[in-house]
Order: structure tokens, then C-alpha cells, then sequence
């Protein structure tokens, strides 16, 4: 069911909006001290202020320079949680090393290759293997040639698939 609306004067508006910057139950103790408005509860003070767009100027972030809220403090620690840290020269359980090899979703398998990735700088990439298996055989991929492909399956090595022929006696 709604209730009434809570008309305000312009005297305890003015005092609410130059008061917004502090903590609101302290505030509304305030107001209703002051003004005698034992009517507006915490719960109206504080939908007043958020619509008229008074804002406390809080943010719950950790402002920048402020001090860590458990700087000093001793973490908890047990002994068995040393034993599966990190280690120093160990490796993650899913790395995926030189010549690894993946499906896409269109079912390309890709190879990982040395060969410095342009978009991270990484030292590693991934190719697509058909074609990189092309281009140790044979030399670099020519823009100009497509592939023929008798058996139509993705899975293939280049070797069972084809050989490139120019694009121009290439007919749709």
C-alpha cells in the first residue's frame, strides 16, 4: 500500500543538501533534532537525498595512497599450503609448449609455432598446421594459388589433400 507523500519545507531542504556529505544516520539523527521530524524515517531521509541526487561522495573504492586495511597483519598460514605453492622453476599444469596442437571451432587444427605473434610479441603462435606443413614442403604460401582439395576434410595433411595451382585457371 502507498503512503502519503512527505512534503519538506525549503528550510530543511536547503539544511539536508548542505549537510550530504556526512555519514546518513548521523545526518537524519540530525534532522529530525533539529526540525522535530519524528515522520521522516532513515529509510525516506536516505530516498530523498538519493533523488535529488545528494550524494555522500563515497564510492566504496580503497582511495589511491590510502593504507591497506590488513598492512601488518600476519596472513593465516598452514604448513600443508607450502607444500602446493608455486615453485620457482616449475611450470603450470596446462602450458602449452612448442608444436602443441589445437582444434578450432570451424575443426582446423592449429600448431604452435616459433614464430613471434605480431599482436603480443610473444615468442610462440599458432598456425594453422595444414599450412604450415605446406610451407615447409614447398616454400612459402603465394597469395595467387588456392589449394585443391579432393577429400573436403579439415583433418587432412596438405600432402593427401592437393596441390596448389594458379588462382587464375581456378573456375567456380
Amino acid at each position: 500500500m502507498k503512503s502519503r507523500q512527505i512534503k519538506y519545507t525549503a528550510d530543511e531542504l536547503t539544511w539536508i543538501e548542505s549537510h550530504k556529505r556526512m555519514i546518513r544516520r548521523e545526518s537524519h539523527a540530525l534532522f529530525v533534532e533539529k526540525f522535530g521530524r519524528d515522520d521522516v524515517s532513515l529509510v525516506n531521509f536516505n530516498a530523498l537525498c538519493k533523488r535529488k541526487g545528494w550524494m555522500t561522495g563515497r564510492t566504496g573504492q580503497i582511495e589511491k595512497g590510502a593504507q591497506s586495511w590488513n598492512k601488518g597483519k600476519k596472513m593465516p598460514f598452514h604448513p600443508n599450503s607450502a607444500k602446493t605453492q608455486f615453485k620457482s622453476g616449475r611450470e603450470p599444469h596446462n602450458t602449452k609448449h612448442l608444436g602443441y596442437e589445437r582444434t578450432t571451432p570451424d575443426g582446423y587444427i592449429e600448431i604452435s609455432i616459433a614464430e613471434t605473434n605480431p599482436h603480443t610479441g610473444y615468442s610462440r603462435r599458432f598456425a594453422l598446421k595444414h599450412r604450415h606443413e605446406w610451407e615447409k614442403a614447398n616454400g612459402p604460401f603465394q597469395t595467387d594459388t588456392r589449394s585443391s582439395a579432393s577429400t573436403g576434410t579439415k583433418r587432412t595433411a596438405p600432402h593427401q589433400t592437393g596441390r596448389p595451382f594458379p588462382a587464375a585457371s581456378y573456375r567456380a
